[in-house]
Parts: structure tokens; C-alpha cells; sequence
């Protein structure tokens, strides 16, 4: 009986060691990775650089319409 009771406890904190690491992913790392697909896919979309002005430092300033037609400035690398 003490080995089903310590392969129990075992399975509790696998289970919530998992929970703890699913929960760091899902609040903390996968809003970023998120956010940087987002802002590469407005950059691919993106119509740089934006009239009056010049690239700098490796950065443009762009802009893209989004589903609606508004304009929306953003930052991205210049790919020249």
C-alpha cells in the first residue's frame, strides 16, 4: 500500500509541476511570440518608408491598412 501511495504522490507533482509550466507559457512567453508574428506580419503587409521620411539605423517608419482601410504608422526593420 505505501508504493501506490508514493507513486500517487509522484503523479501529483508531475501534474502540477505541468500545470505551473503550461501556465508560465500561456501567460507569459506566448503573448510575445504572439505579438512578434503579429507585428512581422504587418511589416511583410506594411508600406515602407512612409512618405516624408528616411530610414534610420536600420528602422523605418511605415504604415499599413488594416481589414477596414485605416492607416496605422508603424516601426520596422528596413529591408531596404
Amino acid at each position: 500500500m505505501k508504493e501506490a501511495t508514493s507513486d500517487l504522490n509522484l503523479t501529483v507533482v508531475v501534474v502540477i509541476i505541468v500545470a505551473m509550466l503550461s501556465l508560465f507559457f500561456f501567460s507569459v512567453i506566448w503573448p510575445k511570440i504572439h505579438g512578434n508574428f503579429s507585428d512581422n506580419t504587418k511589416c511583410s503587409e506594411a508600406i515602407c518608408p512612409k512618405p516624408g521620411t528616411t530610414p534610420q539605423d536600420g528602422l523605418a517608419e511605415c504604415y499599413y491598412r488594416d481589414s477596414k482601410g485605416v492607416a496605422h504608422d508603424i516601426t520596422c526593420t528596413w529591408k531596404g
